[in-house]
């Protein structure tokens, strides 16, 4: 499969943590993200770490994996120690989750709630497709104890979708939305991609219109990335596709800005948008903030106190590894103190809350040096002591970053 891991040092077998990152569980706010690595079909622009029945082989299946993922909660629970804090939010992405069935998924919420604890207002989320859940499967998830959804609608044209080897009817988003509503979650979001070659700004009009007629509280669009070793790439690289355009990228992120913007949706990190604070996704403002998180399932990355580790990426090799009762864990670094600098510079210059200029921010002298220069071309704005992108930043937000690195 693509998405290759970095190379890493030798995790302990037991998945224990360094005694320094040990002594510092507890004292940031602790996320789980469950990854459930199943599709039906393989999307030619997708290098996630996931597989179709075909491609899974023997030692895996959907129908045990619940039970791993409930292995490695009890796991998280030993290493962290009675000194983690309740979890504050859960995530399921894949893959695609709602390709198990709602009480799986409903079992490895209940380890997480029972094992690690579940805080007050948690937020839960699962992601789906359009044509993976059901009226039935949302209300029962609703039950299970999940209050966020997020679709993946992608484009609502269909001869987008097909470059994208998408699968569902763009109708059934409307569908579905109205479904999750009518099931009482409290969030629904949707998930867009622009720049599928082809597609055209009257196309990229549409998809936000017919995202925003369906009432979404949340929005994530994402210009599409040519990752190598897919499908896409070898039809780009074989001339039968355009490579995506950086300026049309440029476009159409300005058009997305404002129409979701004027639809009542404010940007709160570069490509996330949201009708309120409160539905804004807690669960990845935990990763660009710097928080700690553990990771459930194959190829899963986890960060808790400056120690990040990735498990084996196969299902089969992580059914392996939990079943004899060691950590699923591939390999892991320990950040030292200017890894985390840099990283706290790449994540919270991308929040609408911006990067704290203040002694406890990231930034070195020279990094504060090149703060005015960045205000003055108009990139970004000091506000109450943080720095923050302007519309025109947001567009240019990763030289910001390499300035400011400099």
């Amino acid at each position: 499969m693509p998405s290759a891991l970095p190379t890493g040092d030798a995790p302990a077998t037991d998945g224990s943590l360094p005694q320094e990152s040990r002594r510092q569980v507890g004292a940031r706010p602790l996320g789980v993200y469950v990854h459930v690595p199943f599709c039906s079909v393989r999307c030619g622009y997708c290098d996630f770490n996931t597989y179709t029945a075909s491609e899974l082989g023997p030692g895996a299946s959907r129908a045990t994996y619940a039970a791993q993922a409930v292995a490695e909660v009890a796991l998280a629970r030993r290493v962290l120690g009675p000194d983690a804090p309740a979890v504050s939010t859960v995530f399921v992405g894949g893959g695609t989750p709602t390709l198990l069935p709602p009480d799986d998924l409903g079992a490895v919420l209940d380890a997480v709630r029972t094992g690690l604890g579940l805080a007050p207002g948690a937020e839960v989320t699962t992601e789906a497709n359009p044509d993976s859940v059901s009226a039935a499967d949302l209300v029962r998830l609703r039950e299970v104890g999940f209050t966020r959804v997020s679709f993946g609608m992608q484009s609502a044209v269909p001869s987008v979708l097909a470059v994208l080897d998408r699968t569902h009817d763009p109708r059934r988003v409307s569908q579905v939305t109205s479904w999750a509503r009518a099931a009482g979650f409290e969030h629904v979001s949707l998930d867009l991609i622009y720049g599928t070659p082809g597609e055209s700004v009257a196309d990229w009009e549409t998809t936000l219109a017919a995202a925003l007629d369906c009432g979404p509280d949340h929005v994530s669009a994402y210009s599409l990335i040519v990752e190598d070793g897919t499908a896409l790439a070898r039809r780009v690289r074989r001339g039968e596709l355009p490579a995506p355009d950086e300026d049309d990228l440029a476009d159409k992120y300005a058009v997305a800005d404002a129409r979701l913007s004027g639809a009542g949706l404010g940007w709160y990190e570069v490509s996330n948008w949201a009708r309120d604070e409160a539905a804004r996704c807690r669960h990845n403002l935990g990763y660009w903030r710097g928080d700690d998180w553990w990771g459930i399932g194959p190829g899963a990355h986890s960060h808790v106190a400056g120690t990040r580790w990735w498990n084996v990426k196969h299902p089969a090799a992580y059914a392996d590894r939990l079943a004899q009762g060691a950590g699923p864990a591939r390999a892991r670094e320990v950040l030292d103190p200017e890894s985390r600098r840099i990283e706290r510079v790449l994540l919270e210059t991308r929040l609408r809350e911006g990067l704290d200029l203040g002694p406890q921010g990231p930034l070195d002298a020279a990094g504060l040096d090149a703060v005015d220069a960045v205000v003055a071309d108009g990139r970004a704005c000091v506000v109450s002591g943080r720095l923050v992108l302007t519309d025109r930043g947001r567009l240019l937000a990763d030289g910001v970053v390499r300035d400011l690195l400099a």
